[in-house]
Order: structure tokens, then sequence, then C-alpha cells
């Protein structure tokens, strides 16, 4: 019997708690567990096999919001696995062992529907790439080759450098981010040396509407639009954007919240995937069961929109409809005397 991708990945949809391959050959009563683990060695899983799935089911969106961020799945146990190397973790706020995963997300500005686009995995002993890189290279795939319609890129302060804001200008596109509280400006027009966005003096007008800044080793005369955001009671953050026409920070917050939809992604793809369950050592065997669980969000995801259902109801659905089998027939009867 042949073993294919389909299923695998109908495997990680279906499992509940174990997603690996020994558990799946337990399950299985003509494959054993080399030939799973021979299947993964050979076969490629891609990003592209991602999007070949994903355009067929995307509705186009001309304002779509385009999202980058980056996950670390987390090995912290797991000393031979290749690909793993030490690095922050924001979830955790401290810098463990894991792989690293750069994420573009896809965000309908009409429904607020959201689908994962591409992702690579930030690998830079095996390929020399940067995780700019690694971004630039997906806005490149976007706009010219997969030629997808977006308005708006929305990323971290991790990813607001030069570079990538000037990438992101070339393609005509508006960019929304937070820039660290550190980063040098200048908001007098080159009257006064530059300071830190935190020392910045604010105006009401300036706080409602935004104000022209210059960011330090930006090309000369590029300037940019910054607000001031109150967050929470505790957390302000400093947005910057190359759109002119906004002028006010009520809408700007409004933007920058659709950003968290990337991490409602991130959330769900460790839940319900098995993402981080893998244990195989192998680079090529991690790096196909990383995009068959990417595979399998996407069909999960597809399946709440349509059904008007969340991903975990359906996932969980699954236990749901086990119990209703095993109270009309038990596989294992009680029995009182």
């Amino acid at each position: 019997m042949k073993f294919t991708k389909l299923d695998y990945c109908q495997y990680l949809i279906s499992s509940q708690i174990n997603y690996t391959l020994t558990n799946l050959a337990d399950h299985l009563e003509t494959i054993s567990h080399d030939k799973i683990n021979s299947y993964l060695r050979k076969e490629k899983l891609t990003p592209r096999l991602l999007w070949d799935n994903v355009k067929e089911i995307i509705p186009i969106n001309a304002q779509a919001y385009i999202i980058f961020d980056d996950t670390v799945l987390d090995k912290r146990y797991s000393e031979e696995i290749e690909l793993v190397r030490r690095q922050y973790s924001g979830n955790e706020h401290r810098v463990l062992r894991g792989i690293g995963l750069i994420n573009c997300v896809y965000v309908n500005s009409e429904t607020g529907q959201f689908w994962v686009i591409d992702y690579r995995i930030y690998d830079p002993d095996g390929d020399g790439k940067s995780k700019l890189d690694h971004v630039i290279e997906m806005l490149q795939a976007l706009v010219y080759h997969k030629m997808l319609p977006f308005s708006t890129v929305l990323m971290d302060s991790w990813y607001a450098t030069t570079k990538v804001m000037q990438y992101i200008d070339n393609l005509g596109k508006y960019y929304y981010c937070p820039l660290k509280k550190n980063r040098l400006v200048d908001d007098t027009a080159g009257q006064k040396n530059y300071q830190a966005i935190e020392a910045l003096h604010w105006s009401q007008t300036e706080l409602d509407k935004g104000k022209i800044i210059k960011i330090k080793s930006f090309y000369k005369h590029k300037k940019v639009k910054l607000f001031r955001v109150i967050v929470s009671t505790d957390k302000t953050e400093f947005i910057v954007t190359n759109d002119f026409t906004q002028d006010s920070t009520d809408i700007v917050q409004q933007v920058c919240n659709i950003r968290w939809k990337i991490e409602e992604f991130h959330r769900e793809l460790k839940q319900l995937t098995g993402i981080e369950s893998c244990q195989c050592r192998k680079a090529r065997i991690q790096r196909n069961h990383i995009g068959a669980c990417m595979l399998v969000w996407l069909r999960l995801k597809d399946l709440a929109y349509k059904t008007g259902q969340t991903i975990y109801q359906l996932k969980y659905g699954l236990l749901s409809n086990y119990l209703i089998q095993q109270l009309k027939r038990p596989v294992l009867p009680m029995f009182l005397v």
C-alpha cells in the first residue's frame, strides 16, 4: 500500500494529542514506521504546495493586508534535530531552542478572514538568509509571481528596517509598523539632532493626527508619518507609515489591531496541527512535517469559514463524534454485578 502526503495530512487532522510517526504506524495495518519515515525523507513539501492549495479558495481583495511575523517551534528538549537553533521567542520572552518560522498571512479587509499564503524556515547556516531576506523574498514572490492584490503591509518592529520599508515603498504599497522606543528620529526638519522616539514632544494635534518625521539612516529626504498609539494603560506604541493621507490615530490603531491576526494563526497552528511535535532528526522530515501542518491548518480554516464554526470546534468535534459512537456501541462496555 502506497503512503502519500494526503495520508500524512489526514493523520495530522485526525489525531488529537500524539502526532509521532510511531503513533501513526501503530494505527495503520499495512504501513510500517520505516516506510513512513522513508517517505518523509524522500518527499519534498514546499511553500509552493501551500500556495497551489490556498489560491483556489482565497477571495481576492484589492485593499487586503499582508502581515509578516515569525514564531519559534519549541524544541527545547531536542538535542539532535537539524534546523534547531537557539533563538528568541516572543511568546516565551526569552531565548530557547527551536525552529524559526517566518510566515506571511493575507487578511481580507472587508470580511476580516485570513489565510496563510507563504512561509519560510529560518536556517541561516543552511541558506545564509536572514529573516529580512526571507520577508523581501516573499514580498517579491507575492507581487511578481503570485500577483495577489493587496494594499498594505503590517509587520513587527523587528522588520521595520530601512531595507524592508524602502522595498515596500518601491512596490508602491503602504506599510504600518511599530518602531522601537530608542529608534533615532527627527521631527524638526533638520533644525535639531536626532533623538529617541520616546523623547519626542507631542502637541494635541499631533497626538490626534500624527507627525512627519525622518528616521536616521533613511535615504535622503525620505520622510514618514509617526503616530503615538495608546495600546493599554501601561503600553504605548509608536507606529510609522508611508501613508501620508492617514490623519487619524484612532484609525491607525484599528489597522494595527489587524496585525494580531497572525498571532491567532500561530496559536491555531501550534495547538491543532502538531507542528511542534515531530521529533525526527532529519531536516527534510522536519520541513515536510511543517509543510503538511500548514496544509492541515488551511483545510481546517477553510472548513471553519464554510460552516460558520471555529477551527477549534471542528478539531475537537472529532472527540465529540467519538464519544457519541462509543455511547451507542461501546468498545469497552461497562459491567456491574
